[in-house]
């Protein structure tokens, strides 16, 4: 059952969660709690009992929480390595589900798994979901009054909480005018992904497109198919202009 305090609500996962550090195995345990401390996607808080012995090393830092209380930090230790103020607790919590649970910092650690699966970035949302469709619809992407794609086969891809992104294959691109560079981003729904800038006879667009060339096993659609922002670029769809959608991108 879910519950909530202010912006902050938990719901059980009802997986198996473990995690890695210095090569050995730290938290092992199916009573792992999603906490969503903002709005877009939890983390997870775990018993302190099963979390493995002298791991964890009282810290002096503390940090407070209007919703959550005040915490106590530890440092977490294994295998000859230490993460400092890498997970804390609260104990007093007036939200009684974190009482007697630690939460870990997910990039401070080695490696997370959920059942048997490794997970990246973040705990993957319950609530998320990836929608992939490919579609015959003629799609035009146009920067600059040039058109850097043009493809029959489109492929979108629907992302909770995210706006449409388009997906075209390489072969309905002008990959003469792009060039790698050393970007990449991480998404725990879709995996790494790696960008190009485009150059027109206008200019440069840093970063425009992007491409997952090894997705998860979810997204294994899009692999190695081309997406732009949609935020900097003219899309049209089924000969519609498409109007700009609005992030920080933009």
């Amino acid at each position: 059952m879910s519950t909530a305090r202010g912006i902050v609500r938990t719901e059980p996962s009802n997986k198996r969660v473990r995690i890695f550090f210095g090569g050995e195995l730290i938290v092992d345990t199916d009573d792992a709690l999603y906490v969503w401390e903002g709005p877009h996607y939890p983390q997870y808080y775990v018993p302190l009992g099963d979390v493995a012995d002298d791991v964890l090393r009282p810290s002096p830092a503390t940090r407070r929480s209007p919703s959550r209380g005040t915490a106590s930090s530890f440092n977490v230790q294994a295998g000859g390595r230490e993460a400092i103020d890498a997970a804390w607790s609260y104990a007093d919590s007036p939200l009684e589900e974190l009482r007697g649970r630690v939460r870990f910092e997910f990039d401070a650690m080695d490696a997370w798994f959920e059942e048997d699966e490794e997970i990246f970035v973040h705990p993957r949302s319950p609530n998320a979901r990836i929608q992939i469709l490919p579609s015959s619809r003629h799609v035009t992407v146009t920067v600059d009054d040039v058109v850097v794609a043009d493809t029959h086969r489109p492929t979108f891809l629907h992302e909770t909480g995210v706006i449409r992104r388009t997906y075209v294959n390489k072969l309905d691109v002008r990959m003469d005018l792009l060039t790698p560079t050393d970007t990449t981003s991480r998404c725990p729904y879709k995996g790494t992904a790696r960008y190009w800038t485009l150059t027109t006879p206008s200019g440069e667009h840093v970063d425009l497109a992007w491409s997952y060339p090894s997705p998860f096993r979810e997204s294994a659609q899009i692999a190695g198919l081309v997406a732009f922002y949609d935020e900097r670029v003219d899309l049209a769809v089924g000969g519609k202009r498409q109007q700009r959608p609005t992030s920080p991108r933009s």
